[in-house]
């Protein structure tokens, strides 16, 4: 399958300006519903067919499926900038590079899958999923991506690329964990030994959970958000914190997992309730190696800019693909930097050639996934 290499740049910008414009914090669900409006303007414009609207929970999800979903195109259209950010920092191009709120993370990572998809002679097999609330952990469409990518040969996840333009071949998993303390309250001056300090409870929790972490392993265990107490002349009787997890193996999240869950009060009549656990499993890098190796192929036969393969320690939609068992390729977005930053920002050059990558890689899953049959009824023939 042959794909068309040239790409409207004019067009792609033009299209990507609209998006930026159109402000879509994840927790303001209209803006969101405004933002979801614009992307299904822009992708019927481009494929001549309106997508799914998919509300859940009030938030905005789009889906463009071609057939039964055989590669699954994966972005999202909510960003972390407030309503507002737009007049302190304003779209537009400056000596080579595209700016504004969202851009790099990841607006343009969306119009450029719709123009790829939009580039292919037969899009037979392709689903696009633009999801409106990845910034906040995709509580609503998880389940939403685990159903369209069951069943795929492959997940591309237009997440923007990492330093240098590199492809993401490998993500950190994510556990979350929220641990009560409960202790007993007592006046802290008349008898404080009457009471069981649930912040003494957590602070000798804290020291045990931190150490769980593996360096050498690349798993960092660390207590976040911490809060005791109600008063201070009162023996605190509850007291609780948050814990981040992140982990390069399934092993390690489980290992984690059940160390936290084993460890014991060290006060007597204190209590302890752990909630959570694991948010997003890792995305190996066995996951992403074949997928990976095309692409570095294709890059070398069309002249693009090489690029390496890297792990890194976020999390995206993709770890949950990635999970199912689905072959996941992530970073194939923006080439950029300054994500959640006033820096953020595109190199506009990199745009055509990752849309194209992005259609090469498509159009060779399809071609794998093709019978002689397939092949006979594309050409004309009979079996």
């Amino acid at each position: 399958m042959s794909v068309q290499a040239d790409v409207d740049l004019d067009r792609v910008l033009a299209d990507i300006e609209t998006l930026v414009s159109c402000e879509s914090p994840s927790d303001d669900l209209d803006a969101v519903s405004r933002s979801a409006d614009v992307v299904a303007s822009l992708g019927e414009r481009l494929l001549g067919v309106a997508p799914e609207r998919i509300v859940i929970e009030g938030r905005t999800h789009l889906r463009w499926r071609f057939g039964e979903p055989a590669v699954l195109v994966l972005g999202h259209h909510d960003t972390v900038w407030p309503l507002g950010s737009l007049r302190r920092l304003p779209f537009r191009l400056d000596d080579g590079v595209l700016r504004g709120p969202g851009c790099f993370d990841m607006k343009t990572g969306v119009v450029m899958a719709l123009h790829a998809v939009a580039a292919l002679p037969d899009r037979t097999g392709v689903s696009i999923l633009i999801t409106g609330d990845e910034e906040l952990g995709s509580p609503s469409s998880r389940a939403l991506i685990e159903q369209e990518a069951l069943g795929c040969a492959a997940a591309f996840v237009l997440e923007a690329a990492a330093e240098g333009g590199a492809v993401k071949i490998a993500r950190k998993g994510v556990s979350l964990y929220r641990v009560h303390v409960t202790g007993r309250a007592a006046h802290a001056g008349l008898e404080p030994e009457r009471g069981v300090n649930a912040a003494i409870e957590a602070a000798h929790l804290l020291l045990a959970i931190a150490d769980l972490g593996d360096r050498a392993a690349g798993t960092s265990v660390t207590p976040t958000l911490v809060c005791a107490g109600s008063t201070t002349n009162t023996v605190p009787a509850a007291a609780e914190f948050a814990v981040d997890v992140r982990v390069r193996t399934v092993a390690e999240q489980d290992r984690v997992d059940a160390a936290l869950r084993d460890l014991p009060p060290t006060i007597p009549g204190a209590s302890v309730r752990i909630e959570g656990g694991a948010n997003r499993r890792p995305l190996e890098p066995e996951s992403s190696a074949h997928l990976f190796a095309q692409a570095v192929a294709i890059a070398a036969r069309t002249g693009l800019t090489p690029f390496q393969g890297v792990a890194v320690g976020g999390a995206s939609d993709g770890n949950f693909t990635a999970a199912l068992g689905v072959p996941t390729l992530d970073g194939l977005g923006a080439v950029g930097g300054g994500a959640h930053a006033d820096d953020e920002h595109v190199v506009i050059a990199m745009i055509p050639e990752r849309t194209l990558l992005l259609q090469e890689l498509i159009a060779t899953v399809l071609a794998e996934r093709e019978t002689p049959l397939d092949r006979d009824a594309r050409a004309g023939g009979r079996a």
